[in-house]
C-alpha cells in the first residue's frame, strides 16, 4: 500500500558502482531518482535519502564533515573506501550505515546493494506493519492493554484512556489501581493473568468497571505475551463494551422476526446457496414465483445447480460466467437474464449476485427482480421512438428541397433526395468527396448572407450539433442567402438518425422559405398596427372614463345637496319648488352623461346614430349654472 521515494546522491569520484546500481531496478512499491557530483556538495546531500560517498582520492575527514551535517535525519550513507581509509572512519561511525572495502567486482556491488534493498524493503514493511497496528487499535472501540509480567500497562490504545479519563501518559507505566482509581490492585484480575501467562491460553470472562459514563459491562480477552525466547513476558488484553448488546436483545431478537417476516414476503426474490450450487440455505417465495416453482422441493427436483432450470438456455451461459467472475468475498455483479415459465410465460429478471462469507463458509446470496414489465416498455418506447425518427425523416425528404446523411464522427456525407428542380444555392452541397464541413464552408462564403454566415458555421459545427441533438431529436435555423443579387429566407433543419447512443448520424434538410418568412413578417407589422391602435383606443376610453366619473359626480352631489335643503324648508313652497327645478336639471344632466357613457359602448359595436337637432344656449347656460351653484 505504501510508496516510497529514494532520492540517491553519489558523491565523490565517479566509480563503476555508481552505473551498476543506477541499472539495479526498484522492488515493489519503491521508486529511484538519482544525482551525483565529483566532490560532496551538502545541498545535495540534504535532498538524499541514500547517499553513496566514494572516498578515493579524497580527504575522509573533510568530506564526512561536509555531507555529515547536511545529511537528513535517518538517512543513509554507504562509505566507498580502500583499507587504509577504514581507520579514519571510526569516529564517524554511529552516522556511517556501511562501508564497501574497494576494490568490489561488479557481482559484489550488485549483492551488496540488493541486500540493502532487503533491509530497506524490510524496515518499510516494519514501519508499515506498525502504522496498521497503530490504526488499528486506535480506531476500533474496543479497550485494548499491553501488560508486563508485574501488571504494569506499557501500550493502551485511546478508547483505553477515554474509558479511564486519563491520558496516554498518566496510564502507560502505571499499575491497575491508579488507573482505576481503587486502593489496591484487582486480586480476581492479576490471578485471571497469572493463569494466562502459566497456562499460556486465552481467558474470556466479563467484568463490570466503573467509567466517566458510569457503570460498563466488558467482555475480556486475555492473552499471552512471547519474548524472543518463546517466554512469557506479559499478557495482551481486549476490552468489548457489551452493555448496549445485552440491553439491545430482545430489541434485536424483535428485529429478527420482522427481517425474517420481510424476507418471507417481499416482492423481490431471494436465494442463498453453497459455493457449489449444490445446497439451497434459504429461498423465499418471491424467488419461487418468479422462478415458477411451487417449493423448494420441486426447484431442487428439477435440477438446480448454481441456477435454476427454468433459466432459458440462451441466457444460461452468461448467468454461469457471471457467478464464476466473482472470486472475493464481498464481490458483486448484476446481469439480466430470461426465465421460461412451465405455462410458456417469458419473465425477463434482473439478477444481482454477491459471494459472501458465514461461518467461514463461502456462499452465493442472490437478488432476483421481474422487470418485464420495464422491458417490455423499453421495447415499446424504443419502437415508437424509431418509428418517430423515420416519419421525421421522411417529412423531411418530403417537404425539403435538398436532403442529405452525414456522419458526425467521420464529417463525411452523401445526398439522400433533390427535387427535380434543385434551388441554386445547394448546388455547392456535396459536389464530390469532400467532408460536409469543407462544403458547408464554402456554401457559406459563396452564398449567405454575410452576416449570417458566423451563425451558420457555428450552428451546424460537429460539437454544436452533438450538443444541440442530445439535448432534443431535431435542431434547425432560418438563414438569409443571396440568389441573384437578391436576398431570400432559407432554413436547414436537422434530425438524429438511427441510435444516437450508438452511431452520431444526422440527416439534414434544406428548404427555400422566402415566402413563407415575408408573410409573417407582413402578418406581423399588421398585427404591431393593430396593437398600437388597439392600445391608442384603451387609452383614450380609459382618458374618457376617469373625466366622466369627475362629471357624473358633480351632478349627483347638486341632486343629492338640494334634496336635503328642499327636505329642511318643506314648508316654503317656493324655496322647495326653486330645489326641485335644480334637481330636475341636475337629474338630466346626469340621464345625458349615462346615456353617453352608454353610447361609447354603442359607438364601439357600430350601432350608434348622430341626430342633428335645435338646442337652446341659454338653457344650457342656465342649467350648467344650477350645477355649479
Amino acid at each position: 500500500m505504501y510508496h516510497c521515494h529514494l532520492q540517491f546522491y553519489f558523491a565523490g569520484p565517479a566509480h563503476p558502482a555508481f552505473e551498476i546500481i543506477k541499472k539495479i531496478p526498484p522492488l515493489a512499491n519503491f521508486t529511484h531518482a538519482f544525482s551525483e557530483s565529483s566532490q560532496p556538495d551538502p545541498a545535495l546531500a540534504a535532498q538524499a535519502d541514500v547517499t553513496f560517498l566514494n572516498l578515493t582520492g579524497l580527504d575522509v575527514q573533510v568530506a564526512l564533515n561536509t555531507l555529515l551535517p547536511q545529511q537528513k535525519e535517518r538517512a543513509t550513507l554507504i562509505l566507498l573506501a580502500g583499507r587504509d581509509q577504514i581507520e579514519l572512519i571510526f569516529d564517524h561511525f554511529p552516522t556511517v550505515t556501511d562501508i564497501w572495502t574497494l576494490p568490489l567486482s561488479g557481482a559484489e556491488i550488485r549483492f551488496r546493494f540488493l541486500r540493502w534493498q532487503q533491509q530497506c524493503f524490510q524496515e518499510k514493511e516494519a514501519w508499515q506493519t506498525s502504522q496498521y497496528l497503530e490504526a488499528a487499535i486506535n480506531s476500533i472501540p474496543s479497550l485494548i492493554w499491553y501488560k508486563s509480567r508485574d501488571g504494569i500497562h506499557e501500550k493502551v490504545n485511546d478508547s483505553f484512556c477515554k474509558t479511564v479519563n486519563k491520558t496516554r501518559e498518566q496510564v502507560q507505566g502505571r499499575g491497575h489501581a491508579y488507573i482505576w482509581d481503587v486502593e489496591q490492585d484487582d486480586p480476581a484480575c492479576i490471578e485471571s493473568e497469572r493463569k494466562v501467562m502459566e497456562s499460556r491460553q486465552t481467558c474470556v470472562s466479563e467484568k463490570m468497571v466503573q467509567t466517566g459514563e458510569g457503570a460498563r459491562l466488558l467482555t475480556t480477552y486475555k492473552s499471552p505475551l512471547y519474548d524472543l525466547d518463546g517466554s512469557v513476558m506479559g499478557t495482551v488484553g481486549v476490552g468489548i463494551d457489551i452493555t448496549r448488546e445485552r440491553a439491545y436483545q430482545q430489541e434485536l431478537l424483535l428485529k429478527n422476526r420482522t427481517l425474517e417476516t420481510i424476507f418471507t414476503t417481499m416482492d423481490c426474490g431471494v436465494i442463498r446457496h453453497s459455493l457449489d450450487g449444490s445446497t439451497v440455505l434459504s429461498i423465499n417465495q418471491a424467488a419461487l414465483n418468479i422462478l415458477g416453482y411451487d417449493s423448494p422441493s420441486s426447484m431442487l427436483a428439477a435440477g438446480f445447480h448454481m441456477m435454476a432450470d427454468s433459466v432459458l438456455g440462451e441466457d444460461k451461459p452468461r448467468l454461469a460466467e457471471a457467478i464464476q467472475s466473482l472470486t472475493r468475498p464481498g464481490d458483486s455483479v448484476t446481469v439480466t437474464y430470461r426465465v421460461l415459465h412451465r405455462d410458456g410465460t417469458l419473465l425477463y429478471i434482473m439478477g444481482n449476485i454477491k459471494l459472501m462469507e458465514e461461518d467461514g463458509e463461502l456462499i452465493y446470496q442472490r437478488f432476483l427482480l421481474d422487470c418485464t414489465a420495464q422491458k417490455l416498455r423499453e421495447q415499446q418506447e424504443r419502437t415508437e421512438n424509431d418509428r418517430r425518427q423515420m416519419e421525421l425523416v421522411h417529412a423531411l425528404i418530403v417537404d425539403y428541397n435538398f436532403v442529405c446523411y452525414f456522419d458526425l464522427d467521420s464529417g463525411l456525407g452523401i445526398p439522400l433526395h433533390n427535387t427535380d428542380t434543385i434551388d441554386p444555392v445547394f448546388v455547392p452541397v456535396f459536389p464530390g468527396e469532400r467532408s460536409f464541413y469543407d462544403n458547408i464552408a464554402d456554401y457559406a462564403k459563396q452564398y449567405v448572407y454575410p452576416e449570417d454566415r458566423e451563425t451558420l458555421l457555428n450552428a451546424y459545427s460537429a460539437e454544436r450539433l452533438e450538443k444541440e441533438l442530445t439535448r432534443k431529436k431535431t435542431f434547425y435555423m432560418n438563414y438569409r442567402a443571396c440568389v441573384d443579387e437578391n436576398v431570400q429566407y432559407y432554413q436547414i433543419k436537422a434530425v438524429r438518425a438511427g441510435s444516437w447512443a450508438e452511431h452520431r448520424g444526422v440527416v439534414l434538410g434544406f428548404r427555400n422559405v422566402d415566402d413563407e418568412t415575408r408573410s409573417e413578417l407582413e402578418k406581423k407589422t399588421l398585427l404591431e398596427d393593430a396593437l398600437l391602435t388597439a392600445n391608442r383606443a384603451s387609452k383614450a376610453k380609459s382618458v374618457f372614463l376617469s373625466n366622466m366619473s369627475h362629471d357624473i359626480r358633480t351632478p349627483m352631489n347638486a341632486i343629492v345637496g338640494f334634496t336635503t335643503l328642499a327636505i329642511t324648508h318643506i314648508d316654503r313652497q317656493e324655496q322647495v319648488m326653486e330645489y326641485l327645478k335644480k334637481i330636475l336639471t341636475s337629474g338630466n344632466h346626469l340621464v345625458s352623461l349615462i346615456n353617453d357613457v352608454l353610447d361609447m359602448s354603442r359607438i364601439e359595436s357600430g350601432k350608434m346614430h348622430l341626430d342633428e337637432a335645435l338646442c337652446s344656449l341659454p338653457d344650457i347656460l342656465h342649467g350648467l349654472r344650477n350645477i355649479v351653484q
